[in-house]
């Protein structure tokens, strides 16, 4: 059996090299580094791909977030609703700015953001939500939505970890994961289900006046060169990553697909464990596309198996090892651990497991294996 890795970009890239390697030769022969005709093409795809009317290219994910805060023209001290378990980017473009962060405990079935908390953290300072579709699913956004509507609150979802999962509606009707608030931001970072080969994001809007905007902020405010209308910031997608993630974005359903299959495989060894608590499917099997495979361990038996899997020499990621209200950076902003109490308890009981597109029925099997015997 070959070396088990968390994420293999290695092996994924094999399968396609002939591709990529062909499509970054191009670049390099045109010489078109930054803003080339590539970055229009791939953008011109995804749209038609999530089918949103406005893709705006950037360098990264966080970047992507700052923009779309900047777009909406907030003030200092306004006040922002996010979650309180998710990667420093959601907070940290909203303290950069200014801002403040008002953080929301999570659902424990899913760990996204609890919707029905937030009505009761709106004041007359709250401008926005910011939903993160944590580890591959999309949040409750008809209730987020429903909401915001009745506060008059921009929606940013931060959709880094779930692009190409599927939101179902109350009327069963579905529709991709950030283009369903006022705008939506992505990250290409390698380890994501659509990455590239270093950094990469994008910014996601159905409004014309947003994409406006912020095609101006993405580039230091121009609309036309040397002419700055906007305060703007320097966050462009060059082409070679552009060229790499217009290859990779024609199987991204196929990579997804690959994703779920082995979720399950996961799912079908561990139903008869007890202490094991996989991840919980909100929706159809298409709302969640696995960036992690994330399981809760209970009876405080997390860290022992973590000990466990380590002397496998089988890799593992504990994300997040804490809320944002116990972080140095942003624990000022809160007051106390009362309002976190699913949080605090998520914390000790989340492992997340090897998940990606080259992972093999017997690579699972060895790993689940692994796990049951240590609850035997």
């Amino acid at each position: 059996m070959k070396k088990i890795n968390m994420v293999d970009l290695n092996g994924q890239y094999r399968k396609i090299r002939w591709q990529v390697n062909r499509e970054i030769k191009k670049v390099i022969n045109t010489s078109s580094f930054v803003n080339g005709p590539i970055v229009k093409e791939f953008q011109n795809n995804l749209q038609e791909y999530l089918g949103v009317k406005h893709v705006i290219p950037c360098a990264n994910g966080t970047d992507a977030l700052q923009i779309a805060l900047m777009a909406l023209n907030l003030e200092r001290g306004d006040e922002v609703i996010t979650t309180n378990f998710s990667f420093a980017s959601t907070i940290e473009v909203i303290l950069l700015l200014g801002l403040k962060p008002v953080v929301i405990d999570i659902d424990p079935r899913t760990f996204n953001i609890n919707p029905d908390l937030i009505k009761h953290k709106i004041s007359n300072k709250t401008k926005a939500i910011i939903p993160v579709h944590l580890f591959g699913q999309s949040c409750r956004m008809e209730e987020i939505l429903e909401i915001a509507n009745k506060n008059n609150l921009q929606v940013i979802e931060d959709n880094a970890q779930a692009l190409g999962s599927k939101y179902k509606f109350s009327n069963s009707q579905k529709q991709m994961s950030g283009t369903i608030g006022d705008i939506a931001t992505t990250s290409f970072y390698p380890t994501k289900n659509l990455g590239c080969y270093g950094d990469g994001g994008a910014i996601l809007t159905n409004s014309d006046n947003l994409a406006y905007k912020m095609r101006g902020i993405v580039n230091h405010g121009m609309y036309e060169r040397y002419y700055h209308d906007e305060i703007g910031v320097n966050s462009r997608l060059d082409s070679i990553q552009a060229a790499i993630l217009n290859v990779k974005l024609k199987y991204l359903d196929k990579y997804n697909n690959r994703r779920q299959e082995a979720a399950l495989l996961y799912n079908s060894a561990f139903q008869n464990i007890q202490q094991i608590e996989v991840p919980f499917i909100e929706s159809d099997s298409d709302s969640h596309v696995y960036h992690q495979y994330t399981l809760k361990i209970k009876n405080g038996k997390r860290d022992k198996l973590v000990d466990h899997l380590s002397k496998k020499n089988i890799p593992f990621g504990i994300f997040y090892p804490l809320g944002f209200h116990e972080q140095k950076a942003y624990k000022q902003d809160f007051s106390s651990d009362i309002d976190f109490p699913v949080t605090n308890n998520v914390k000790n009981q989340v492992i997340s497991l090897p998940m990606h597109t080259e992972l093999t029925k017997k690579q699972i099997k060895f790993i689940s294996n692994t796990i049951i015997s240590f609850f035997e």
